[in-house]
């Protein structure tokens, strides 16, 4: 059984960066395409972005483009989320989901972490 585990999120100034890593256990994320989610508080769970087993991604968020980057690195059995440049309607509860072909769509996705929390705010 596959299980992801999401670390890296916490408390960051506009402007700042922060590297959000998904890590796998039970089996290989080779399979995999991952997916990351994003969920404010009061609002729906949105897509940030997914990459394709083969190592493509295959969409970001408009609201993401060119400030997040997305990669993954099956040898060390991980994907992560580079944010740069964030911004206060970044905060969120970060998800990485799996499943074996890309989405934009949560409802596609069988396996998720817990999620970690990341605030941007001065």
């Amino acid at each position: 059984q596959l299980q992801l585990v999401e670390s890296g999120g916490g408390l960051v100034q506009p402007g700042g960066s922060l590297r959000l890593s998904c890590a796998a256990s039970g089996s290989t994320l080779d399979y995999y395409g991952i997916g990351w989610f994003r969920q404010a508080q009061g609002k729906e769970r949105e897509g940030v972005s997914c990459i394709s087993r083969s190592g493509n991604i295959t969409y970001y968020a408009d609201s993401v483009k060119g400030r997040f980057t997305l990669s993954r690195d099956n040898a060390k059995n991980a994907v992560y989320l580079q944010m740069n440049s964030l911004k206060p309607e970044d905060t969120a509860v970060y998800y990485c989901a799996a499943q074996l072909k890309c989405s934009q769509w949560a409802t596609a996705f069988r396996y998720w972490g817990q999620g970690t929390q990341v605030t941007v705010s001065s």
